[in-house]
């Protein structure tokens, strides 16, 4: 016989902060130590006592044990240029949920985008960004996914001036040149490095913020998706 799950301390305050999504006058009232764990039954039963439906309990849990999927980050010279996460929904949306994600959609990411649907696809982009609710073998998921657009350009221009830099400064000293003569390939190579710099420093916190978003809509879905189908029909 399957022991039912018990979440423990740690994981019970990660439940209730997501489900109160920071409302600190209800998170003031919950336990701040349980022996033992507590059930999802016993979750939700502490959760009604502070006014946390239990479905939103249900879903801040149920985000806990399947968190979103990180998607391999793709690198430039050792410096990232996309961000992605993969969460599996427990049912389709509705035509109505749909609408709701997408205006989650462009609160977060502060962008209208385009919305299309082909087939049993649909899909809301704004450039590289995209959010893709897809069929699977197991049911159903929300594919997110972004790629810089111009790193690739910066990173080869960057390469370019520093590489050049250094071939230029090679044919002058060999030529017997020196002195003031050399201070073009040195701003050369100071401009190019200092884009490869710029890109180091930049990309990083661009993917880091990128995956956070997808992350919170990721929840957010999640959440959506734990109470009945909004919305009469199903596509």
């Amino acid at each position: 016989m399957n022991r039912e799950r018990r979440y423990g301390e740690d994981e019970i305050r990660q439940v209730f902060a997501r489900a109160a999504e920071a409302a600190e006058e209800e998170r003031a009232n919950l336990p701040s130590r349980v022996d033992g764990g507590l059930t999802l039954g016993e979750l939700q039963a502490v959760g009604l006592e502070v006014g946390l439906p239990p479905e939103r309990v249900a879903a801040a849990a149920a985000e806990l044990d399947a968190p979103p999927r990180r998607v391999p980050r793709r690198k430039l010279l050792g410096v990232p240029i996309s961000a992605g996460r993969i969460v599996d929904l427990p049912r389709e949306l509705t035509d109505r949920e749909w609408h709701f994600l997408v205006t989650e959609l462009r609160a977060t990411f502060d962008a209208k985008g385009e919305v299309k649907a082909e087939g049993g696809i649909r899909e809301w982009s704004n450039g590289n960004l995209h959010a893709v609710l897809e069929q699977t073998e197991a049911g159903h998921r929300l594919r997110l996914g972004t790629r810089k657009g111009d790193a690739l350009e910066t990173t080869f221009v960057g390469a370019m001036f520093s590489v050049m830099a250094v071939i230029v400064a090679f044919i002058m000293v060999a030529d017997g040149r020196e002195g003031a003569a050399l201070l073009v390939p040195a701003l050369m190579g100071l401009g190019g490095g200092g884009v490869l710099v710029a890109n180091a420093l930049r990309l990083p916190r661009w993917a880091g913020e990128r995956e956070r978003q997808m992350e919170h809509v990721a929840a957010w879905a999640q959440n959506l998706l734990s109470a009945a189908p909004t919305g009469a029909e199903e596509v």
